[in-house]
């Protein structure tokens, strides 16, 4: 989850589902869903071998979050609904809004090893 689901949630659940490799089921949404895509999200995973080309901005419900086991924040604040029995994990993430491309491939990176240390986490299926 973050604030415009166009840019951090966008590469999360992108890079997540990438890594995972059919292992769990994912998600993203923002609280003020944005128009689309940021290019430069679509660029950087690309890049890294993830596929977005379906990838689009959904907002954030209560059905979204009561879904899920483990709920991610990136910068959304309190605006995100707390449900007993998730798993919640804020990931103090830059905005890649504006951001030149070398900074927002940092920000891919610094997302996708977060990614990879919650797999790592996960119990075995």
């Amino acid at each position: 989850m973050c604030s415009h689901n166009a840019g951090r949630s966008q590469l999360a659940a992108a890079l997540l589902q990438h890594r995972a490799d059919g292992r769990v089921t994912v998600s993203s949404a923002g609280t003020h869903p944005g128009p689309g895509i940021e290019p430069h999200i679509a660029q950087v995973l690309t890049e890294a071998g993830a596929d977005a080309a379906d990838a689009f901005p959904k907002p954030l419900t209560d059905e979204v979050v009561q879904a899920a086991d483990i709920v991610i924040t990136m910068g959304c604040g309190d605006a995100c609904p707390v449900m007993p029995g998730r798993r919640y994990l804020d990931w103090p993430v830059p905005d890649p809004d504006g951001a030149p491309i070398a900074v927002v491939r940092a920000i891919r990176d610094d997302i996708d090893r977060r990614v990879t240390d919650l797999l790592a986490g996960l119990p075995s299926a």
